[in-house]
């Protein structure tokens, strides 16, 4: 495995994305989605020549966008970059200074001269799946995505309703062995079945079965907006 898998974040980190064009725009749809301190957006072109939807992510509260090319003082206190500028060569001239300073840097369409590739991933309601080729087929990595997203139908509940219970079940203060036994019970039940339709009675049963005494009060809570 050459790439080591992590979720990162970035509600602290100050980020930088130089070149606006089609990948860039893309890039910065997906580091906004994961709320960053900051974004500084570096570009040579005006603002204006940017398509609506362009400029209306640059509106987002978190980025300033310049209208000039990178300097590498632009990479002081970032910890993650993305090179997205139409030049290679300008690409791993910033891939190279941010390896030098110990930045994260993802190289659009030249994964090798980066640190980090971008996978594709899948979120739904709260749980998010991500999957990579190792940057040898996007195009694979986009059909398996697609197929994912049909897959966890009914996974996303799930997880919402799992988040909800584990802090009730870890608070009667039972040995580990039993909560686990009790989140393998549910997980291997038909309660994401039932959830995704939206059969109220059959998800209230299968938690009654699974869950001690204590927690049946709080089934509505639970499945609140769930079912």
């Amino acid at each position: 495995m050459r790439y080591y898998p992590a979720f990162l974040d970035l509600t602290h980190a100050r980020c930088l994305v130089v070149g606006y064009g089609g990948v860039g725009r893309r890039k910065l749809a997906t580091l906004l989605e994961a709320s960053p301190a900051s974004v500084l957006v570096l570009d040579p072109s005006d603002r204006a020549t940017h398509p609506e939807d362009a400029q209306r992510l640059l509106d987002a509260p978190q980025v300033v966008y310049a209208s000039r090319s990178f300097e590498e003082r632009d990479l002081d206190d970032v910890f993650l970059c993305t090179a997205a500028t139409p030049s290679l060569e300008e690409n791993g001239r910033i891939a190279r200074l941010c390896r030098d300073r110990g930045v994260l840097c993802n190289v659009a369409d030249d994964p090798d001269a980066g640190s980090f590739i971008v996978p594709s991933h899948v979120e739904l309601e709260g749980l998010t799946v991500a999957l990579s080729t190792g940057g040898q087929s996007p195009a694979l990595a986009r059909r398996l995505r697609r197929d994912l997203e049909s897959y966890l139908a009914g996974y996303g509940a799930l997880s919402t309703l799992l988040g909800r219970l584990r802090p009730r079940v870890l608070a009667l203060g039972m040995e580990t062995p039993v909560n686990t036994a009790i989140f393998r019970g549910l997980v291997e039940s038909n309660l994401k079945d039932a959830l995704a339709a939206a059969d109220h009675e059959k998800a209230c049963g299968i938690l009654r079965a699974h869950l001690p005494d204590a927690l049946h009060p709080v089934l509505e809570d639970l499945l609140h907006d769930l079912v």
